[in-house]
């Protein structure tokens, strides 16, 4: 198989949680360990640092992999799901897995890992690891898919552990509160390994406390050991640990959720640096500036356009919502033109009933089976008060609100990953 022949054969031959939902879910590390064990174990030749969370794990792991970099590790970093490459979710210093590459490790242990009815999601963490085995990497920043206990990059010994927060997503999966969800991502804490917690929130806090003295995993909570002061008119960041000022730097990342994230960077730097591994400030200036030049960080509250000004963030469950509504209150506009599409398996309410119902809606769907159709989301979107048309995709829906809108307008793009990936490709 050539490139394309091999993407088709990962997109439609195997089951993909991203395109079809439940129906690809492994609910055990029984497949990931067969296929660990096949390649010889690659997850155990480079040393790797663990990110899972409901939201902001993608941007921490980014973060975290452009400091690495900076300092002149070779690393490699491994997220989900793409937005408009396969190769983006597996790098090494930024660049994304050769094509060749990837094309020759399909033909060479595809009849041996089909044997096993490996997953899309599955495979690609193979992939990820024996890439990062060959090419001999320094380490590697992995983020976790789904949960984290049964996540089938749950098969590293990491140097840290971290949890950048805990929301309602995923509750076919993971449980329908926050201490049953926090239970599941916890469950990537690791005997005696280090466990970073982004946000102290106070319903789950005593889930991860409880879970690390178990493991004998000493465990800090980022918010309570650093502060961040944002002088958003010189674009400027002046970070504080334990009310002492640290350094300052400039601010490559808009929304207000980023500095969430860099605080949890933050203490994942400082345990790391307690442990021995070598991270001059210097370098981790530098890698926090520089984060969409290294890692390629896309689709976070991303300025598509100025005139209208027209911003696509990937934020897809309530809580990832909620820090939208806030962002766009502080931008000053006319009026808002929102392009909306979701998947089917979100709990829609909690959602919709945060979003401002001066809008003027682009109801749409993203080309995936997975997504819900526009014509259901508007209906259950009326029924909060907000009201738009429906568009046969999310190009179209984006092009009508360009026609619609005045320059002093705002076009916002989000609802899901895949809404954003069709705008930015």
């Amino acid at each position: 198989m050539n490139y394309s022949e091999t993407l088709k054969y990962l997109f439609e031959r195997l089951p993909m949680y991203q395109r079809v939902g439940g129906a690809a879910y492994k609910a055990n590390l029984d497949n990931t360990h067969q296929m660990t064990e096949m390649l010889g174990h690659p997850e155990t030749k480079f040393k790797t640092l663990h990110i899972a969370g409901t939201n902001g794990k993608g941007s921490t792991a980014h973060l975290l992999a452009s400091v690495l970099q900076e300092c002149g590790y070779k690393t490699g970093l491994y997220t989900s799901p793409h937005h408009v490459d396969f190769r983006e979710r597996i790098r090494i210093n930024g660049q994304k897995i050769a094509e060749q590459w990837a094309v020759d490790f399909i033909a060479r242990w595809r009849t041996r890992l089909e044997a096993i009815d490996l997953s899309f999601f599955e495979m690609t963490v193979g992939m990820a690891f024996q890439y990062f085995a060959e090419e001999a990497v320094d380490i590697a920043v992995v983020e976790v898919g789904m949960g984290g206990r049964l996540d089938s990059t749950n098969v590293i010994t990491p140097l840290a552990s971290v949890i950048t927060n805990i929301g309602m997503d995923h509750n076919r999966f993971l449980g329908d509160t926050l201490p049953q969800i926090a239970v599941e991502k916890a469950g990537i804490i690791k005997n005696r390994v280090p466990v970073i917690i982004g946000e102290s929130q106070a319903g789950v806090m005593p889930v991860f406390e409880n879970i690390a003295q178990g493991c004998l995993a000493p465990i800090t909570f980022a918010d309570q050991n650093w502060q961040i002061k944002n002088d958003e008119a010189n674009g400027v960041l002046s970070l504080f640990y334990q009310e002492q000022h640290s350094f300052d730097l400039n601010n490559p990342l808009q929304g207000s959720f980023q500095i969430k994230n860099l605080k949890t960077v933050m203490e994942t730097i400082r345990v790391l640096q307690a442990g021995g591994l070598e991270i001059p400030t210097e370098a981790l200036i530098r890698g926090i500036e520089r984060v969409k030049e290294n890692t390629g960080l896309r689709g976070r509250w991303q300025t598509l356009a100025t005139k209208p000004l027209t911003i696509a963030d990937s934020g897809h469950n309530r809580e990832g919502i909620m820090e939208v509504v806030e962002n766009l209150k502080a931008i000053h506009y006319h009026k808002l033109h929102f392009v909306l599409g979701v998947v089917n398996d979100k709990s829609l309410d909690g959602m919709l009933k945060l979003l401002p119902q001066d809008a003027e809606y682009y109801f749409c769907k993203a080309d995936i089976p997975r997504g819900l159709a526009a014509d259901e989301l508007a209906i259950q979107a009326a029924g909060h008060g907000l009201s738009g048309n429906v568009f046969a995709s999310v190009v179209a829906a984006l092009q009508a609100a360009q026609a619609q809108a005045r320059e002093d307008d705002l076009i916002f793009v989000g609802g899901s990953t895949f809404v954003v990936a069709e705008v930015l490709e």
